[in-house]
This record gives structure tokens, C-alpha cells and sequence, in this order.
């Protein structure tokens, strides 16, 4: 069996007995501190993925790699991100390919950037502000590798004034007022491209989809992702008593009249 020991600048989770995960950077010398005691990066550094770590007071740590939904859900952000169970499903509407040519406008912390990079794409971002830009690419190339960089162009640029360049396959969307991009995109995607746009109000689409007809769009179609988990020990099964329902609405279109 392969193990690959943790080294210096990995990405690592510490999960307690109450399974909550804390990310942590590996530096030699730093500690990790919580209400449960301290661990030392040491002691994690060249240990194996799997590997049950006592704190200082008596509590142990199950030590992993994050997977790409974790690392989502506990990296630094800047803005409000798009979360796991409507990452997965973008990605399928929007049928990302390796190679696939995608504008993305609202890259906010980058938590949909590495969802498309990591399937291969090639992604160019429009954002206003340079400190979500700045914070998108670092959170890329802390979970993706600086490699991941070569596919990812963030550009300091207002899509609603203009997107740049032609003949993508894709444009994705998580900005307030997306109707106003409609235009810009039916003039960016080639023939048959996709759109796919992220949206929190039912009223956003709407106003979306009016814009969708009016500029060559087809084949609509508007969803949401409902996440109900269960409760499963032994023969004593359940739904849980909590789930994640309503975060944003999904619309996607084809582009018929270029």
C-alpha cells in the first residue's frame, strides 16, 4: 500500500470525536490550539493520512487530507461562497470537459474556479474587486497547485459592462443582476454553448429569463438542490432532524441564434 506522509505546506484536517474539522497549513514549530489542548505541526509532519493524534489534554484528532467539498467549506474567504451540493451539480449542467473554454464572472473566494479547474477547464475570471481576485487565486493554488494557475486569468473587469474574448464554451454567472450580462454572453459563446447562472431569489430569475429569450437562449431550465442526509445506525434509520435546503436557484441555457 502507497502512504504519502505529510510534509511541510500540506493542506491537513483535524477531525475530533464530535467529527468537527479544523483546517490547517503545516508549518514546523507552529502549534494547533483549541478548547481541547494543543498539537504540535511536528507531530503531524511525516505521520500518515488516517493517523489518530493526542492533544495536550487527552483528546484525540483523526488527521486527513481535505477532499475539494471540505476544503470549500473551511478555507479563507473574502465573499460568501458557492457550497458543495451545487458545486457538483454546476459542473454537470454546465458539462465541463478537460480543455473547456469558460468565463466565470463573480469569482468571489474561487470555490466554483477550482471546481471548473480541477475538471479540467480553462477559466477566465471577471471580478471587481482586487482583493477577492487576490484571494481566489491563492485559495486555487493552495488546493489545486501552482500548475492550476496557468489554466486560471483573473481579470480586474465589470462583466457588466462587456465580457472579453469569443467562442467559449461556457459562461457561468454568480453576480446580482445577471440579465444584464445576457448579451454580453450571447456575443461571447460560440454556437451551442452553455450558460449556467447561480442565483439566490426567484425574482432574479425571472428577470434572467426574459433576458435568456430575448437574446437566442434555448432549452431552459431553472432548478434548486435540496440536501437531506440520514441518520443511520444498525437498523435504526432516519432522515436527520436538519438539512440543507434552499441556498440559490440554477438556471442553464443553450445558445440557438449567435
Amino acid at each position: 500500500m502507497s502512504v504519502r506522509p505529510f510534509v511541510e505546506g500540506d493542506q491537513v484536517l483535524l477531525v475530533d470525536r464530535k467529527q468537527r474539522r479544523y483546517l490547517v497549513a503545516l508549518q514546523p514549530g507552529l502549534e494547533f490550539h483549541s478548547h481541547t489542548g494543543v498539537i504540535s505541526h511536528d507531530s503531524i509532519l511525516g505521520s500518515a493520512e488516517g493517523s489518530v493524534l493526542r492533544s495536550s489534554r487527552g483528546s484525540n484528532f483523526t488527521v486527513i487530507r481535505p477532499t475539494l467539498a471540505e476544503y470549500v467549506l473551511k478555507m479563507p474567504r473574502g465573499a460568501q461562497v458557492i457550497y458543495p451540493k451545487d458545486l457538483g451539480p454546476l459542473l454537470m449542467l454546465a458539462d465541463v470537459f478537460p480543455g473547456a473554454r469558460i468565463i466565470e464572472s463573480g469569482v468571489g473566494s474561487g470555490a466554483l474556479s477550482m471546481t471548473l479547474l480541477r475538471a479540467g477547464a480553462e477559466v477566465v475570471g471577471h471580478e471587481i474587486r482586487e482583493d477577492f481576485a487576490a484571494r481566489a487565486r491563492s485559495n486555487v493554488e493552495t488546493m489545486l497547485g501552482s500548475d492550476a494557475l496557468a489554466r486560471y486569468d483573473v481579470r480586474l473587469q465589470d462583466a457588466y459592462e462587456g465580457l472579453e474574448g469569443k467562442d467559449y464554451d461556457r459562461v457561468v454567472l454568480d453576480i446580482p443582476e445577471p440579465w444584464r450580462v445576457v448579451p454580453h454572453a450571447a456575443t461571447a459563446l460560440r454556437a451551442g454553448g452553455i450558460v449556467v447562472v447561480y442565483t439566490p431569489s426567484i425574482v432574479q430569475v425571472t428577470k434572467l429569463q426574459s433576458a435568456l429569450d430575448q437574446h437566442g437562449f434555448g432549452f431552459t431550465e431553472t432548478l434548486e438542490v435540496l440536501n437531506r442526509t440520514w441518520h443511520v445506525d444498525g437498523d435504526a434509520v432516519r432522515p436527520d432532524h436538519r438539512m440543507v435546503a434552499h441556498t440559490a436557484f440554477l438556471t442553464h441555457a443553450r445558445l440557438l441564434e449567435p
